[in-house]
């Protein structure tokens, strides 16, 4: 028989702590949030493509296809703004644990890791659910295919 090979790792001298037991619940709710997190992008992104292909639809239809389509878009738009407001809450809550982790006892506070929102958003402004909603709607990354989806539309009923 031969003997088992123990694979052994020497943390480097300058390493954290091992992670308190509070530490590992907030770890594992952030890591449940960054992925719900993550959901809400690409559901955001399937309504920016259902957009799309509703615009292309409509370029094919009868005259005043363009006039409903619009108005669909438009829509669209709004549900993607409440839908990124939504992540934003969720954003919120793993700003709150990352502060939590990086106060916890132990290790370099600047080199702690599950601070990828609080990095992001140190300078977020605050504001009302409608500041909020509006806020998301004018984002580059939201209105970008509406913006140009309208433009599609506008040009197409010109014609």
């Amino acid at each position: 028989m031969t003997p088992r090979t123990q694979i052994r790792y020497d943390a480097p001298a300058n390493a954290t702590q091992t992670p308190t037991m509070p530490e590992i619940p907030l770890t594992q709710e952030w890591l449940l949030l960054q992925t719900q997190c993550e959901n809400y992008e690409v559901l955001s992104l399937i309504i920016k493509l259902v957009a799309i292909a509703l615009v292309a639809l409509s370029l094919f239809l009868p005259t005043n296809a363009p006039f409903m389509m619009a108005a669909i878009v438009a829509i669209a738009w709004l549900q993607d703004a409440i839908w990124k407001t939504f992540q934003s809450r969720i954003e919120t809550r793993i700003l709150y644990l990352e502060s939590l982790l990086r106060e916890a006892p132990g290790g370099n506070r600047e080199q702690r890791a599950f601070q990828l929102h609080s990095q992001f958003q140190e300078q977020r402004k605050q504001g009302g659910m409608v500041a909020q909603y509006l806020s998301s709607a004018v984002r580059p990354t939201v209105a970008f295919p509406y913006a140009a989806l309208l433009g599609l539309l506008a040009l197409s009923m010109l014609r």
